[in-house]
């Protein structure tokens, strides 16, 4: 969808003449009352569910989650996905024209925040003419986003899920941010974040950059219990006993064994290398650094004096957070910073801490716990629906 007016943003500055990609799922009822809008988290889109016609491996993000019968089903609900301003998956971005200039934006793509990407998300919902939503959803990221809506739009939102997320990053989660920027923004390739083919120039991707940044990013998002216990210590080959190394091998004698610097050795090594080749080849490095800084920036307290219970207070929407204890990222903790904060202010509140061995990763895969408390919290949103109960 194409807006004209343009988007003023928290920065001060203001993006106009620019799209957003969405898609939707399931049929918008005759009061326009069971959309559920669904957020994404750092490097997802909009494709939630399903594939797409004629596209192996085109599977969406969290199909896992929506689609008939699911929990959240959409045989009831109208679900929305949309891609975040700023992203590289359709919605205007970096890597597209600046209508004010002519030349693509690069790095003078203006600078976003979650509450920038909630309200060109109210903008898109004012555009598919729905002024209430029956929920908001998200992971991580998106959750962040989720408890915005609540803050932003509270009139706007009757039910709240919050997964696996945090009222802001910690200073840990920041380092790790900058980290994988500085691998990204020092790549000889990065070019100032001007790198796109523009005025005679050829496209030079900084994929050394995005390789490390997205290795520097699985490393968070698994447990050292699912690392151990997909890896461990294992080589990708047996070990080579002294003697037995290929004929024009680089290794070098160390003890009993022969060991390279170069060579991918530990499964663990290989995981990571063909994780980040692989997000080094759809991903932008702009995208990367925008929405890293929309995550650091998140911060709802403060302009409370960090007080998150009085940031809180404007919420009206019924609330379902859910962590995972070995989730060290996104820690439970932090969903009981929001607990807490909803608790004081009298908020309907609902909370789930699943006992997963699988870390920040836990919130997009199968876990029966997990899957059928989302769906028991949709049943009971499509119950009060269907019996036309009022929200207070």
């Amino acid at each position: 969808m194409h807006f004209s007016d343009p988007l003023p943003l928290r920065s001060g500055a203001s993006i106009r003449a620019y799209d957003l990609a969405y898609e939707t799922y399931g049929t918008l009822n005759a009061e326009r009352s069971n959309a559920v809008l669904v957020l994404h988290a750092l490097n997802a889109s909009h494709h939630l569910a399903g594939l797409y016609a004629g596209q192996e491996k085109s599977d969406g993000w969290w199909d896992n989650m929506i689609g008939p019968g699911k929990p959240l089903d959409t045989d009831r609900f109208f679900v929305i996905g949309v891609n975040n301003l700023g992203s590289c998956f359709g919605s205007t971005g970096p890597m597209h024209v600046n209508p004010d200039t002519g030349r693509i934006y690069g790095s003078d793509f203006p600078v976003v925040t979650v509450e920038d990407w909630v309200d060109a998300q109210a903008r898109l919902l004012d555009a598919l003419q729905i002024e209430t939503l029956a929920a908001v959803m998200g992971g991580s990221l998106g959750g962040m986003q989720a408890l915005s809506w609540t803050l932003q739009y509270p009139q706007r939102v009757r039910n709240a899920l919050v997964i696996a997320s945090a009222p802001n990053l910690t200073a840990e989660n920041i380092a790790f941010n900058e980290v994988a920027r500085r691998a990204i923004v020092t790549d000889p390739d990065f070019r100032g974040g001007h790198f796109y083919a523009q005025d005679g120039r050829a496209e030079t991707k900084p994929k050394r950059g995005l390789r490390i940044a997205r290795m520097i990013g699985h490393i968070t998002y698994l447990s050292d219990d699912v690392m151990n216990e997909k890896f461990g210590r294992e080589l990708r080959n047996a070990l080579l006993r002294e003697g037995a190394a290929p004929e024009g091998s680089d290794r070098v004698p160390a003890g009993d064994y022969r060991y390279t610097t170069q060579d991918v050795e530990f499964q663990i090594e290989s995981y990571l290398r063909y994780q980040g080749d692989k997000f080094a080849e759809y991903f932008d490095a702009n995208t990367y650094l925008l929405i890293t800084r929309a995550l650091d920036y998140f911060d709802p307290a403060r302009a409370f004096d960090g007080n998150l219970s009085r940031a809180l207070a404007r919420a009206t929407a019924n609330f379902l957070l859910v962590s995972f204890t070995t989730d060290w990222r996104f820690s439970p903790g932090r969903s009981r910073e929001i607990v807490k904060a909803l608790l004081d202010n009298r908020r309907d509140v609902s909370y789930a801490e699943i006992d997963a061995p699988h870390g920040h990763d836990a919130f997009l895969l199968d876990d029966p716990r997990y899957t059928n408390l989302v769906r028991s919290r949709f049943e009971r949103i499509a119950s009060e629906l269907e019996s036309g109960a009022d929200h207070e």
